[in-house]
């Protein structure tokens, strides 16, 4: 009886993940095509074929339905697993070498930029309209700012910051270049490739952040 019991818990379990994954990637995708404003709780419902109290239960409110396709798109999954305790997080935690760590924090921001930079457009202009959503936004810059000391930090602490730079100047810099949108822009408005654009950002890193 217990077993049994077990197994209907973990297909309830089952069920009511693929029902959130349903519901915030309708959800994501609505903000996307439709913007903020544009997107209602009745049109995430219809999309993810559940009923508007399914999407509050399941999920929530408009912003936390957007707070939490963010919070996938940042990690790349719905794995309760913090960004720090990521395999490319901890392998720059780990990592010795300066121009080596350099290399893994470009690509680690390239590929969540890649994922998250759709949803930061919508975003920007949902924090414009909405007060609940400028507090998210405010929140997410003070996340991505902590990612840049963790990184700025782990390069000063091997040697490889440069002198006439502190680590909170780093940060600061470290904290603008993740921020998702400026590769968006340059990728849809300037025509650059995903190779023009990893360049130039490990160049810059580099030049502003590596000891010579």
């Amino acid at each position: 009886m217990s077993e049994k019991r077990e197994y209907r818990s973990v297909v309830r379990d089952q069920q009511a993940r693929q029902t959130r994954r349903r519901v915030v990637d309708a959800a994501a995708e609505l903000f996307v095509d439709r913007g903020y404003t544009g997107t209602t709780i009745d049109a995430v419902a219809e999309r993810a074929s559940v009923s508007r109290r399914t999407v509050f239960t399941s999920v929530g409110s408009k912003v936390e339905l957007l707070k939490t396709a963010w919070d996938w798109a940042i990690t790349g999954d719905d794995l309760p697993i913090r960004m720090r305790e990521r395999p490319s997080v901890e392998l720059m935690r780990a990592e010795r070498d300066p121009d080596t760590l350099v290399d893994l924090w470009v690509s680690h921001v390239l590929t969540v930029a890649s994922r998250a930079a759709p949803l930061a457009m919508v975003l920007t202009t949902a924090a414009d309209v909405d007060e609940e959503a400028a507090a998210l936004r405010r929140q997410i810059d003070d996340e991505r700012h902590t990612g840049a000391a963790n990184f700025v930090s782990r390069l000063d602490a091997i040697g490889g910051l440069r002198p006439d730079v502190t680590v909170a100047e780093g940060t600061d810099m470290a904290w603008i270049l993740m921020d998702p949108l400026w590769s968006l822009r340059l990728r849809r408005e300037r025509d650059w490739s995903e190779d023009q654009i990893r360049a130039w950002l490990r160049r810059l890193t580099r030049a502003s952040l590596l000891r010579s």
